[in-house]
């Protein structure tokens, strides 16, 4: 129950009159709860008879937020004599007493303002203020979104309530409610002509309309957000950083570092550089893109950018000659401290801390630059969204845009096309849809849902599949004048994002990815996470078993050993077909997706010595499929490496629309007439089999075969990146090219997880599961281990605790069936443009029935457009990974 307010004897005896001057004012000024306007104006008349008796009014019951002058109501000893003279003398009163009774009414009408410890966020905190933590309703939606004024949480006000779920089982009842509108801007005049002297972003400010209010759940009332404890808060919430950008800013400056090169800068003499000297560059007449050698203060163009910015790379020979490593751009520079800073002696962009006091030995006064050009980052980005898919039909038509359930677009974050596009195929399948979209169940109730993967997902499958959000942008406004169609305007997953990122050297930053490694982190993610019965782990579907055949070539003996994978890399053959006259580039011949499959399956030569013959003649090995999956992934690797670096092609591969049989790639397991390869000591040692995905992938790059292996073998055979890092370290390894030998370890348990190692590596700073799952993936190798950890910082290890009767269920289900027919169907394709697959731009093109009575056609998922395909000989070619269905 609210406490009763303290009231003095010099308080009580002005109330009832400031209380008429309220009324009087309140109709021209702010409705208070409770009241309307014609209700105030009615009783201003009868009002007046009060002002000299001790009888309580029944119009001072009627307002909620007036509810405490109704129990102190006496004789106003200031104004009785005057009664007759009403609400006008009582205005006299209103300077010396109006505060009072605000404070007095605020007391009653919320007694947890004052009770409550509130504070505005610090730089540090996340403040969740553009879209709900659990669902992606926004502030742009009609009801706005509520912002917790304890922890700064985002909660919706709309048909899901989590704002209110918040409160209840938080017990957090003040809210900050912010409602954003578009502006309707009319310009009479064409927009002003960009010039070079400044880039200026339009700001929210320019664009929208913020409302806000103060809301108190357990009281149901708005409060006075002017109050002295309110808008110091309320005002610190508006000027916060997002979340989404609070983690972009950490990811942008977790990509820049400095470099030994500028800690140790060695500047020349100091002179002042007159601005006519910074006009063009030294050895040529280029006025853009030119850099400031900071050592001595030569100024030299840049090379050439994307855009058309021109560069003769005067900079870069300055800098071959003089030695001098460090330059920056000088149209990146803001007065801020942001820039463009190169170090040509580490080949990176970098950053400098010290960038004022460096450009102040020139003469160049860091608060009067204004930025004039973009910088590489902004380029990068804008060269990767360049890479854009055909959205127009072969007529020249608009691709038709499509609105409805499991038809919701996702805004591009800056180069995250690779997760979008990803994150469509999976929700897409039936598993996912299953585990992840429950209408009506309850949230995981934990401390932060921004933090928590479950919570991310649900939000996310509801995001795709309700088709709450699927809706023409607004802001877009098509007309006679205009051929733009209104595309959505796409939910961002700024926080999914960050957590499937949080902790991982690449996923973190705001760098272009690979989608099929984002792909496979994201399963991995998933397996870890904790699935309840009745719930499923989504990715088990993926999973299947191969069987590798190893037959020495000399005395015919076998082996058969067994890998559970979740997906499969195909090897597309590269065959060029004649430049043809103005042709663009090389052209690939197509090719049909069962060769590339006859070459995953084909036998190979392996230099390894029979235990059973001693022969080094070798063995002939083959994988094939011991169970399928229930879906397929593919990555389809179109690589071809020129000077040392390798280079993404576009090859097309020819998928029918229609199903396909996989029988003929089934092991047939081990024959009658075969002899198995005896299992003595000599034997004991494990058989290293190198990811084939990995080991093609650097063989590519012209690495011979028995140094990939090694490479593989020492960085926990996963990554082809890490082993292609490895390779270059060790370069000069005296026996480098010889054959991979593997020794017996001599570890307790077959899993390599002696527990003296796991307390070795946990007196370095490893953890118990991270040391774990390191001496297991390196067969109990303590030299390899610690190179693993550290090549592998995210990975959170394996968490052997997990025992008894959830291991044996877990191990129980099985990967894939071996029943036959086993026939797939094309469901999803990621198709990628691009020379690199860390670079360009990714897409999704998804089968729909979009209408019952028709055939599904092939949708085309671009960021947050979302369209009819048109062009799907463009999808072949540019296909990247493949998801195909059993039926």
């Amino acid at each position: 129950m609210p406490r009763e307010p303290m009231i003095s004897s010099s308080q009580r005896k002005v109330l009832c009159t400031v209380f008429l001057c309220l009324l009087e004012n309140t109709v021209r000024e702010k409705e208070p709860a409770g009241f309307s306007p014609c209700l105030i104006r009615s009783d201003l008349s009868s009002s007046q008879s009060y002002l000299g008796s001790e009888e309580i009014p029944s119009f001072l019951l009627r307002g909620a937020a007036y509810g405490p002058l109704a129990k102190v109501h006496s004789t106003c000893q200031v104004c009785a004599s005057s009664a007759n003279a009403g609400a006008g003398q009582a205005k006299k009163c209103l300077s010396s007493a109006r505060g009072t009774v605000q404070r007095l009414s605020f007391i009653m009408a919320c007694p947890h303002l004052e009770s409550l410890s509130l504070s505005p966020p610090t730089p540090s905190q996340s403040v969740y203020r553009e879209d709900c933590t659990q669902c992606f309703d926004s502030i742009d939606c009609p009801e706005g979104l509520d912002v917790c004024l304890q922890c700064f949480n985002g909660g919706c006000v709309g048909e899901l309530f989590h704002s209110q779920l918040h409160y209840v089982t938080k017990s957090h009842p003040l809210a900050l409610n912010i409602r954003r509108t578009r502006k309707e801007v009319v310009k009479d005049e064409p927009p002003a002509k960009m010039t070079k002297l400044a880039i200026a972003a339009e700001t929210e400010a320019d664009r929208y309309d913020i409302a806000t209010a103060v809301r108190c759940h357990e009281c149901a009332k708005e409060l006075d957000k002017s109050h002295a404890k309110l808008a110091p808060l309320v005002d610190g919430i508006l000027k916060a950083n997002t979340f989404s950008r609070q983690e972009e800013v950490k990811a942008w400056e977790q990509e820049m570092s400095t470099c030994e090169h500028i800690l140790m800068l060695q500047q020349e003499t100091s002179r002042k550089i007159e601005s006519g000297d910074l006009g063009h560059c030294s050895k040529c007449e280029l006025k853009e893109n030119l850099w400031l050698c900071l050592v001595c203060g030569n100024l030299g163009c840049g090379r050439a950018q994307f855009g058309g910015v021109g560069g003769n790379s005067h900079g870069l020979a300055h800098a071959t000659e003089s030695n001098h490593g460090v330059a920056v751009k000088l149209g990146s520079i803001t007065p801020e401290g942001s820039a463009d800073v190169y170090c040509y002696q580490c080949d990176e962009e970098r950053l400098d801390s010290d960038l004022a006091l460096h450009l102040a030995h020139w003469g160049i006064i860091l608060a009067e630059q204004v930025k004039t050009e973009k910088s590489l980052t902004e380029m990068q980005i804008e060269q990767n969204l360049r890479w854009e898919f055909s959205m127009t039909t072969e007529d020249g038509k608009e691709l038709r845009p499509l609105f409805g359930p499991s038809l919701t677009g996702l805004k591009n974050l800056g180069n995250s096309c690779y997760l979008a596009s990803i994150l469509q195929c999976l929700f897409d399948l039936p598993a996912f849809q299953d585990r992840y979209n429950i209408p009506g169940a309850d949230l995981p109730n934990v401390v932060d849902p921004a933090q928590d993967l479950e919570t991310q997902l649900r939000k996310m499958a509801d995001g795709l599949l309700s088709g709450r959000y699927s809706q023409p942008d607004s802001d877009v406004r098509a007309s006679e004048h205009s051929s733009e169609i209104p595309h959505q305007k796409g939910l961002a997953p700024s926080m999914l994002k960050h957590l499937i990122g949080r902790g991982h050297a690449e996923f973190s930053t705001m760098r272009q990815q690979d989608s099929f490694e984002l792909l496979q982190h994201l399963i991995k993610l998933i397996t870890r996470s904790q699935h309840a019965p009745p719930l499923t782990d989504p990715t088990q579907p993926f999973r299947f078993v191969t069987e590798q055949r190893l037959q020495c070539i000399n005395c015919k003996k076998v082996r058969y050993s067994s890998t559970e994978q979740d997906s499969i890399f195909i090897d597309v053959p590269l065959e060029k077909l004649p430049q043809s006259g103005g042709g663009e580039g090389d052209a690939y011949q197509p090719v049909t997706l069962e060769q590339c499959l006859n070459r995953f399956t084909a036998q190979e030569a392996v230099e390894l010595t029979c235990p059973a013959c001693d022969s080094k003649v070798g063995f002939m090995k083959r994988v094939l499929f011991k169970t399928f999956p229930t879906t397929l992934i593919v990555n389809a690797r179109k690589m071809t490496v020129e000077n040392w670096v390798p280079r993404k092609v576009d090859v097309p591969v020819i998928v029918g629309d229609g199903p396909f049989s996989l029988d003929e790639y089934i092991s047939p397991g081990l024959q009658e007439s075969e002899e198995l390869l005896p299992e003595d000591n000599q034997s004991a040692a494990p058989v290293f089999a190198p990811n084939e995905g990995a080991l093609d992938q650097l063989m590519a790059m012209g690495f011979p075969r028995n140094r990939c292996e090694k490479a593989l073998h020492a960085t926990g055979n996963s990554d082809a990146n890490v082993a292609m890092e490895w390779l270059f370290a060790h370069m000069e390894d005296e026996g480098i090219d010889d054959p991979l030998v593997i020794t017996s370890t001599g570890t307790s348990g077959s899993d390599g997880a002696d527990p003296e190692k796991i307390e070795m590596l946990g007196a370095m700073g490893f953890s118990a599961p991270q040391a774990r799952k390191a001496l297991k993936e390196t067969n109990g190798d303590m030299e390899r281990a610690v190179e693993w950890l550290f090549s592998h910082p995210d990975d959170q290890g394996d968490f052997g605790e997990e025992s008894g009767a959830a291991a044996d269920k877990k191990e129980s289900i099985p990967a894939g069936s071996a029943d036959l027919p086993a026939n797939f169907q094309l469901r999803s394709i990621v198709c990628h443009k691009g020379t690199s697959i860390h670079a360009g731009h990714y897409v999704a093109f998804i089968r729909k029935q979009l209408d019952p009575a028709d055939k599904p056609k092939w949708v085309l998922f671009n960021d947050e457009k979302v369209v009819e395909a048109g062009d799907v000989e463009e999808m072949k070619k540019t296909a990247y990974v493949y998801f195909f269905n059993r039926v």
